[in-house]
Formats: structure tokens, sequence, C-alpha cells
């Protein structure tokens, strides 16, 4: 078997590979990776883990299906041989027959055309991992896919809230079998005879292997959220369900996480870009007002020597700065949305300050305490609505269609890249009442001479993913007060 890698099917998450034992560690090499924050990890401290994860298990051969093209590429640059032992080709389906099936549907808008090439790329390849940002339509190429496939189907999602959206937007879409749907929430049954089964990852991933054997299409939308270990416990139960898509508008930037998810579902396919979409006039013209605020030098002297847990604590809890949000939150016209991280010492002081400032404008409060029936009341509140002021922490940042926002406020700190794009997603959906959108991104400067402050350098991190991004910023430095 030398200089030869043979690929067969093992199941429906795995392939099996057979060869050579110096060919099976160098591609082990491959798809080893260290995990990220690894050396923080109690395991690793105590050395009983090297902080590696190995997608490939050289005992076995056995390798995530969905990374077959990675072997394949190993393969070739090496110039090794490969040799398939199962099936592996791709279905016919050109774009003409996705876009004759979405027609057939009689939906009350037609498919944009990258929709129907996501659609028909995901058909021909029976598994595929992607890749779109907030605002494309996302679950509108999941109707697409689930409509094609009338099978028993898995959409699993990470929050409550997109369990109902979900079902509600394939109503919207013209499915006049929305009984057919069986919406999983805390307290309801796992089991149903009806033939879609919308769910979050956190309600299925302890259910045993034979629960997920009635499924042949499972889809992950926002993907890049369930946690790793449970949504390899639920891929892994789906040995004979062999079409598998996964959504997401964006990855966290390290090749690990793409793996798994790639592992998982498929190869990442690159459905369109939030610059293409806004160009094409498909979102809400936008823009970034970056605004740091500076400190007396009494402040950063002291500032600079804490932690950086103290340093967040100081930024939210100081009053001069909630001021300065609360004023620019009550001078923007239209809908606008604070996004706040910590409830008691930041959101809910927020809140109160701005509702007394408010003057008859309606102010909303949304938190993970929230219920989810007066959470999706707010959404739809605030679309019928043109001047309203919501407070909200990260549940609103993933996956919440609100098209009618004007303006939204960066309160906390963050450099989670998914996490930002999220939230700026909230701001791009077009809306009767708005064609654009303004960022505000409140940053700290609290350097002292030449050590730069944690947060900023979080802010450094946000002005590079707008960069990347191709979103227009300028940067505002405004002196605050701390008398």
């Amino acid at each position: 078997m030398s200089d030869k890698i043979v690929i067969q099917k093992y199941d429906d998450v795995f392939i099996k590979i057979k060869t050579d034992p110096g060919i099976m560690y160098e591609l082990s090499d491959q798809f080893t990776f260290m995990v990220p924050g690894a050396k923080f990890s109690p395991a690793y401290r105590n050395k009983v883990w090297d902080g590696k994860i190995r997608l490939l298990n050289i005992m076995t051969g056995l390798l995530y299906a969905g990374l077959r093209y990675y072997v394949e590429a190993f393969a070739a640059s090496r110039n090794y041989e490969v040799e398939y032992e199962s099936d592996f080709s791709q279905q016919a389906f050109s774009i003409k027959e996705a876009d004759d099936f979405a027609k057939s549907l009689n939906t009350p808008f037609p498919a944009r055309d990258y929709q129907i090439q996501a659609f028909a790329h995901a058909i021909r390849n029976k598994r595929s991992l992607l890749l779109s940002p907030t605002a494309s339509g996302k679950s509108f190429i999941i109707y697409l896919l689930t409509r094609y496939y009338n099978a028993r189907t898995l959409i699993i999602v990470p929050t409550i809230s997109l369990v109902s959206q979900l079902a509600s937007d394939f109503t919207d879409y013209g499915f006049s079998n929305s009984d057919r749907i069986h919406k999983i929430t805390g307290g309801v049954d796992k089991h149903t005879d009806k033939s879609i089964v919308i769910t979050t990852w956190q309600s299925v991933y302890k259910l045993p292997k034979e629960y997920f054997k009635q499924f042949e299409v499972v889809i992950g939308d926002e993907c890049h959220l369930f946690k790793a270990k449970s949504l390899k416990s639920i891929m892994e139960k789906l040995t004979v369900c062999p079409y598998r898509f996964g959504f997401t508008g964006t990855l966290d930037g390290t090749q690990t996480h793409k793996l798994v998810l790639e592992g998982m579902f498929g190869p990442v396919k690159k459905v369109t870009t939030t610059a293409e979409l806004i160009e094409k006039k498909h979102l809400a013209e936008f823009k970034i007002k970056a605004i740091i605020l500076q400190y007396p030098d009494e402040i950063r002297k002291d500032i600079i020597k804490k932690s950086y847990q103290e340093e967040l604590d100081f930024i939210v809890q100081n009053p001069y700065r909630n001021k300065f949000i609360k004023n620019l939150a009550i001078s923007l016209k239209g809908n606008t949305l604070i996004m706040f991280q910590f409830v008691n010492k930041h959101g809910k002081v927020l809140y109160d300050m701005i509702e007394k400032a408010a003057e008859g404008r309606s102010v909303y409060y949304v938190a993970g305490s929230t219920e989810l029936e007066e959470r999706e009341a707010v959404r739809k509140i605030v679309e019928t609505e043109t001047n309203a002021i919501i407070i909200a922490s990260s549940v609103f940042s993933t996956g919440v269609n609100i098209k009618n926002l004007h303006n939204i406020i960066f309160s906390s700190p963050s450099k989670s890249r998914i996490k930002n794009l999220q939230s700026i997603g909230r701001a791009l959906r077009k809306s009767d009442t708005k064609d654009s959108a303004v960022l505000f991104d409140i940053a700290d400067d609290l350097s002292w001479k030449s050590k730069t402050n944690y947060t900023l350098e979080h802010f450094k991190e946000r002005i590079k993913i707008y960069a990347e991004e191709g979103f227009p910023y300028k940067i505002y430095n405004v002196s605050i007060k701390n008398d």
C-alpha cells in the first residue's frame, strides 16, 4: 500500500483511511491542532492533556467525512495515489433545476441568485458548510432544502427564540403544512410523528443514539455557536443521515473551529458577502462611528495597573460614561439598539437612566431572563415603531430578525469576531422606513505612557474586523469628565 491512500465510507459521520503507517502519521499531523486557549485549561496545566485536538484517529483510521477533500489535497501535494472504495460522486442538479424548484413553491418573493446557487451547491454535494452573512436570507435557503428533501429533517438552532422564529419564517414563505413542524423548547416532548423537528442543540444533545436514527436530513443554523462537544455528540449519533448542511454568518478565524465544523457538515462554501449585499441594495447602507472616550491622566495612571476584570468593572460602572451613552441614545433619531454584556451592573443601570430621560419614547429591556414570548413581542413591536430604544444583552445579537433598526450602540467592549458581526447584522436589514444604519462603537482610552489598556486593544481588533469586512468607519475622540 506504499504511497497509496485508500478512502472508504464508514458511515454518514466518518470516512475510513487505509494507508501505510508512515503516511498515516503524516496525515495525523495535518489534522492535529493546538486548541485556542488550551493553556488556561486545568487539564493542560496539570499535564494530563497536551492542548491539541486530533481529528484523525490513527488507530482506527476514522476521520470526519466532511474533511475528505483535505485528504485529497494532502495526497495531491505529495504525489500520493488516492483510491476510493466507496461512491463519493456528486448528485446532478443544475442551477435551472434549482430555480425551477424554488419557483414551484410560489413563495411571496423570488429567490435571489446567490440563494439559488447555494441551494444547488448543497443538493449536489449532499453536505456543506454554507458561509452567508447575517440578513442574507439563510432561513430561506434552509426552507428550500427542507421542502426539496421532504424527509424526516432535524433543524438545530442555538437559541429558543430562533426555534419559534424559524417556524414563523417557514409560514411567511408560504408553507401551508406548518402543522408538520414540531418545535422543541423547554418542557416539550422530544418525540413526534411530525416530519420537521426544530430544536436547540441544548435540548437534544444528551438524547440516545436511537433517537437520531429517524432523520435523513440535518441542518444546523448559526452552527458556529454550538458548543463543540455538544455538536460532536449530536452529529456523531446521526450515523444514517446522509444530508448535512451547516449555516453560519461568520467563523471565529481559528483553523480548529473551521475544521471541526467542516468535518461535521462539509467544506465551506461562501454564499455571498455583506459588501456585495449592500452594493446590490439587498441590505441597508451602513457606516461606523467609532467613539474613543479619553480619560484624565489621574484615571489612566490608576486603571493601567488594574486587571482586565477590574478595568471592565470601571468602564461599565462609570457614571459619566453611562451618562454619555444615555445622551447619545436620546439624541439619535430612529429605532436604537444598545448592546451590553453585564446585566445588573450595566444593562439595568442604562435602562433606568434612559427610561427616565426618554420623554415619551418607547424604551424596552431584553436580557437572558426575559421570557421568550416577551422577547418576540418586543421584536414585533419594534418593527412597527420608528423611534424606540432597546437595551439588550447578547440574546439579541444572534439570529433575531429586526428589520427596522436605524442605530446600534456597542456599550461594552468585546473582541469576539462572531459576536461583533452578529450584532452588526441586526442593523443591516432594510425596511419600509429605513435604508441606512449607523453603528456607534464606544471604546475607552485608558492607556498610560507606552502601555495600552486591555479594552483599547479589543477596540483595535474590532477595527481590523471592520476593515476586513469593508465597512466604512470614522474615529472620533471625545473627552470624558470624571469629577
